[in-house]
C-alpha cells in the first residue's frame, strides 16, 4: 500500500492524496488559491475519486480528471451541490482573469454524472474495500472518510479526515470518532489553540449591535460555504437576522445548505435566518443596505473582488469591518489587517473604518487533535494539510509522547505503509 502526496503535504491548499493498492484511491484534488493558482503535480489514472467537503483547496481541480477517465466520485449530496457553485465560479473568474481553469464547463458535467452520493454510515463496497462517510463537524456535508480493506489475512482501516472539527458549532455537532489503522489527518492548528467559542461569539454580538446604535453598517466579508451559514445562524440566534443583508454567492451557498438540512444540526434556523433577512438582488437593495443601520453579509472573504469591494466605499460613518476568517498572505484581508489598506482596481486606497478579527474557525485546534488520535487509537498517522512547520511539530509531538509510527510528509513523497 502506497500513500503518494500529489498536493496539500506541509502546505495548506490543492489537498490531493493518491491511495494505491489493488485499487487506486485519490482523496480530494483542490486548488491552492494564493498569489497565484497551483494545481497537484499531475492527473493521476484512478478507480474512484473520494471528496471530503466542497472547499476549492479541496474540490477544486476534480474536473480535470474528467478530461479522460470516466470512474466514481463519491461524496455526500451537499458537497455535490456546493463543489458545483465553487467550480463554474471558477470557470468564470479564470476568464475575467484571461487565464485557464484547467477544465470545462463539460469537465464539471461529467463530474456530475460520475458523482455518487453517500450519507452518513452507509457503506459503499468496490470489490475488497467498503468506502464508509463520518460527519466531520466542519461544513455541510463535510466527511471523515474510512476505507476498509478485507482480506482473508489482513484487515486494514484507512481513516482521511478531511478538514474537521471536534467541537460542535451551531449548524453542526462535532465530528465522529472514527478507529483507524492508518490516520491520514490536517494539522492547520496542530501548534496553537482556538479561543473559548462561547466568548468570541458574544464579543463579536456586542460589537455588531454597537454599530448598529451607532447608526453604521456592521460589514461581514465571509466565505460563501461554510463560514456564511455559520454566521447567519448565529445572527439569527441572537435577533439581528432581521437587520441582515446577504449578498454574493452566499445566497445560492445557503440555499444549498437549507435544502440539505439533513446534514445540519439546526437547519431550522438557518432557514428561519433567510427568512427575516433581506437577499441582495441587485442595485437598489445594495443601496437600501447602506442607507441605515445594517449587518451586510457578503463575499468575498478575503476582500479579493466580490460585493464587498461596493460595500467598503460606502459604508456610513459608524460602520465597523468584521473578519471572521484566516486572511492569506497577499490576499486584501491580510493587508487590511496589517496596513489598514486595501488594493482595488489598481488603486491602493486606505480603509477609513475599524476593522476586527474574530476567530470562527472550523478546523480542530491543537488539543482536539490530540484528543482526536488518541480516540481512533490507530497505530500510524500522517499529518497534512498544514504548514511545514505545523505537520512536523504534530508528528513529532506523536513520535515522543505517544509512541506512533507518524509521518509529516511533503509534496511529492511517497510513503510505502507495508503489504
Amino acid at each position: 500500500m502506497m500513500l503518494s502526496f500529489l498536493g496539500g503535504a506541509s502546505e495548506v491548499g490543492r489537498s490531493a492524496i493518491l491511495l494505491r493498492d489493488k485499487r487506486s484511491f485519490l482523496l480530494d484534488f483542490g486548488v491552492k488559491l494564493d498569489d497565484k493558482t497551483e494545481y497537484p503535480l499531475n492527473v493521476p489514472r484512478i478507480d474512484a475519486c473520494i471528496l471530503s467537503h466542497a472547499h476549492l483547496d479541496h474540490c477544486g481541480y476534480v474536473p480535470a480528471i474528467y478530461k479522460d477517465q470516466f470512474v466514481p466520485a463519491l461524496g455526500t449530496e451537499p458537497t455535490l451541490g456546493l463543489a458545483e457553485l465553487l467550480l463554474q465560479d471558477s470557470i468564470g473568474v479564470a476568464k475575467k482573469r484571461h487565464v485557464n481553469a484547467g477544465f470545462n464547463k463539460r469537465n464539471i458535467k461529467t463530474f456530475k454524472d460520475m458523482y455518487r452520493p453517500m450519507r452518513y454510515r452507509s457503506p459503499h463496497n468496490m470489490g475488497e474495500y467498503t468506502i464508509e462517510l463520518f460527519d466531520a463537524g466542519h461544513i455541510c456535508g463535510s466527511a471523515i472518510t474510512k476505507i476498509e480493506r478485507s482480506q482473508a489475512t489482513d484487515n486494514r482501516s484507512i481513516v482521511y479526515t478531511g478538514d474537521f472539527k471536534v467541537q460542535e458549532q451551531l449548524l453542526h455537532g462535532g465530528a465522529e470518532t472514527v478507529k483507524s489503522d492508518l490516520l491520514i489527518m490536517e494539522s492547520t492548528y496542530a501548534t496553537r489553540e482556538h479561543p473559548d467559542r462561547q466568548e468570541t461569539m458574544r464579543r463579536f454580538v456586542g460589537e455588531i449591535k454597537e454599530v448598529l446604535d451607532n447608526g453604521g453598517n456592521a460589514l461581514l466579508p465571509a466565505f460563501a460555504v461554510g463560514r456564511s451559514q455559520e454566521l447567519l445562524a448565529i445572527l439569527y440566534k441572537n435577533g439581528l437576522a432581521s437587520s441582515t443583508y446577504i449578498d454574493g454567492m452566499a445566497k445560492a451557498a445557503t440555499s444549498i445548505a437549507i435544502n440539505n438540512s439533513v446534514f445540519l444540526r439546526n437547519g431550522d434556523s438557518l432557514r428561519r435566518a433567510v427568512e427575516e433577512a433581506t437577499l441582495v438582488d441587485g442595485p437598489g437593495t445594495r443601496t437600501e443596505a447602506l442607507s441605515g443601520p445594517s449587518v451586510i453579509l457578503t463575499t468575498a472573504g478575503m476582500l479579493n473582488g466580490g460585493p464587498v469591494m461596493h460595500y467598503i466605499r460606502r459604508l456610513a460613518e459608524g460602520s465597523r469591518i468584521f473578519l471572521t476568517g484566516y486572511q492569506i498572505e497577499g490576499t486584501n484581508g491580510r493587508r487590511l489587517l496589517e496596513t489598514g489598506t486595501i488594493v482595488d482596481e489598481g488603486e491602493t486606497m486606505r480603509v477609513p473604518f475599524p476593522v476586527s478579527f474574530f476567530d470562527f474557525s472550523a478546523h480542530a485546534g491543537m488539543d482536539e487533535l490530540y484528543d482526536y488520535i488518541k480516540r481512533s487509537s490507530p497505530s500510524t498517522v500522517v499529518c497534512v494539510h498544514g504548514s511545514e512547520e505545523s505537520a512536523a511539530a504534530l508528528a513529532e509531538g506523536l513520535r515522543q509522547e505517544g509512541g506512533f509510527e507518524a509521518y509529516a510528509p511533503h509534496v511529492g513523497d511517497t510513503i510505502k505503509l507495508g503489504d
